[in-house]
């Protein structure tokens, strides 16, 4: 079936990186001089080697991906890397480079270009014998619109199945229905990617395949009738030689956006358990259990990354209640003990989510998680409210030290907070989330209206 094709593919690219790092350390140790390899070696050649294919673009080869391009990436990944290597001994090594440690180069130069070229073309012999595939649709009457079809039924190396063309226009040649029709046919046969042609068609159904696509998580790509209509939220790549306009890939749609973060994630939230953490909670356990009867922590169960439960931690600020997981906090709540209310002012309520971030339930930096009671309502009332779901929700995030914290008012509230998680899910790299943690640790030190 295509579901469990989709599931293999997802580890194509997890799995070659893991070989190349397995064939650059391997490589060091047998051939290099033991003087040299150790420890601090092998992590500074794995660091740089990740780092430098993240910015040439070493591991983006897609199915529709040109030999050329391929040499291309090849070229420009070694050619940074050979001069990570050398500099290695220049900063560590005082310059001592033996004969050995430079032979080695060629050594996994040749594995990993050798590796890199049977896997490529092997994949493409797999696809040409019916595996692999992708199942696409195109929706447009244009040329470039059946040009792209063609391309599909013409070039099976490149694993498309194609499985119709949908337009409005019945006068158009091969056209398998009209394009309510092909959204029908999209759910009933699972389809994978849509290609879009935008000029021959009405902005509103333009929008409406493109919301749809969002919706369902397909893949959507526009076909460009001319080049005057590129946008600087695509990418162009060629299929042959037609162009297609693709997304630009999100930063969490990248397996190294992960990796890092979840890095950041496991190192900052060690720290702050280890050098805050272990005083902080016994004095504030004492605090609380003189100031009311109950558990010291309160877990309740939220929404975590792609909908998957979890219990989140916080320090215990209310009286037990048979309202907590019904009602959310609202000012001068009765429920709140009054060192509850000093704890949930200073954010210091939240602390215990550190362990929530080493457990991989929770990120430091995230949409914060909402009652499930809430999600549920959300879900039917906020537009894109399901995308916040796409990563892991966080102990701080854009949307509260924007403002838009605590209790939700009006629509317009927990609105603007969706606004701006998306915009941090769309735009996030690793200085936005140090920016969200500064402005974070200023706020515990101000007043703030909701900060109840």
């Amino acid at each position: 079936m295509i579901k469990r094709i989709k599931k293999y593919s997802s580890l194509i690219r997890p799995l070659i990186i893991l070989f190349d790092l397995i064939v650059i350390n391997v490589v060091v140790y047998f051939f290099s001089d033991k003087q040299f390899f150790n420890l601090k070696f092998s992590i500074y050649l794995s660091i740089f080697w990740l780092l430098i294919s993240y910015y040439t673009k070493f591991y983006n080869v897609y199915r529709y991906t040109h030999v050329l391009r391929l040499i291309t990436l090849i070229l420009s990944q070694f050619f940074v890397f050979l001069l990570a290597f050398f500099a290695y001994f220049t900063i560590f090594e005082e310059g001592q480079i033996v004969n050995k440690q430079s032979n080695i180069v060629f050594y996994f130069v040749s594995i990993i270009t050798l590796f890199k070229f049977i896997f490529f073309f092997l994949l493409k012999s797999y696809r040409l014998s019916g595996n692999n595939y992708r199942n696409v649709v195109v929706f447009g009457k244009s040329k470039s619109a059946q040009n792209i079809a063609s391309i599909f039924e013409k070039r099976q190396d490149l694993g498309y199945r194609f499985r119709g063309f949908f337009t409005d226009k019945t006068n158009v040649t091969g056209h398998s229905g009209t394009i309510e029709q092909g959204l029908d046919y999209i759910l009933k046969e699972d389809i994978d990617e849509v290609y879009c042609e935008e000029s021959s068609m009405s902005r509103e159904k333009f929008k409406q395949i493109r919301i749809f696509c969002n919706k369902h998580k397909i893949d959507f790509s526009l076909v460009p009738e001319n080049k005057a209509i590129y946008s600087k939220d695509f990418i162009l790549e060629y299929y042959g030689t037609i162009p297609v306009l693709k997304p630009k890939q999100l930063p969490f749609e990248r397996i190294e956006t992960h990796i890092l973060k979840r890095f950041f994630d496991v190192i900052f939230s060690f720290f702050v358990c280890l050098l805050i953490l272990s005083w902080m909670l016994p004095i504030l356990w004492i605090i609380v259990k003189l100031n009311s009867k109950g558990n010291f922590l309160f877990k309740q169960k939220r929404d975590g990354a792609n909908g998957k439960q979890f219990y989140c931690y916080k320090i215990r600020s209310m009286k037990n209640n048979v309202l907590a997981d019904k009602i959310s906090t609202t000012k001068d709540d009765s429920r709140i003990t009054s060192v509850g209310s000093f704890l949930r002012r200073t954010s210091l309520d939240e602390l215990p989510q550190f362990f929530n971030v080493l457990k991989g339930d929770m990120s430091v930096v995230g949409p914060r998680p909402h009652m499930n009671i809430q999600t549920k309502k959300y879900l039917n009332e906020i537009d894109n409210y399901i995308i916040r779901n796409s990563v892991k929700p966080g102990i701080t995030g854009l949307a509260q030290v924007s403002g838009y914290r605590g209790e939700v008012k009006e629509k317009s509230d927990i609105e603007n907070r969706v606004r701006l998680d998306i915009f941090y899910i769309e735009n996030w790299s690793f200085f936005l989330d140090i920016k969200i943690i500064l402005q974070t640790l200023l706020s515990v030190f101000k007043e703030e209206e909701k900060a109840y």
